[in-house]
């Protein structure tokens, strides 16, 4: 009965602790669906004849500029591509194994 008791404890852990990872997954996919739109007109200024020229300007330095060097945008792209791989594989994890 002892074995019984703490199979169901650890069984109830584990259903909550997949609880929270999902919903802060779905969580985490909603704010990148709302963020998608503005993450490629990032994209899309990074590298070109605007972003050129306004790297040519006479910045303050007191004004942030991060997205004028040429590898914050970049590693950011590469992160998200990345990233979306990770989440193809595990979603085909998901899948093939019918969890």
């Amino acid at each position: 009965m002892d074995n019984g008791i703490k199979r169901i404890q650890k069984m109830e852990a584990i259903l909550n602790e997949c609880h929270d990872a999902i919903n802060c997954l779905e969580e985490q996919l909603n704010q990148m669906e709302n963020i998608k739109e503005k993450m490629c007109q990032l994209f899309k200024y990074y590298g070109s004849e605007q972003w050129y020229s306004d790297r040519e300007m006479d910045i303050p330095t007191d004004i942030a500029a991060g997205v004028l060097s040429e590898d914050l945008v970049y590693n950011e792209i590469i992160h998200v591509r990345e990233i979306a791989f990770q989440m193809i594989e595990q979603a085909c994890d998901i899948l093939k194994n019918r969890i």
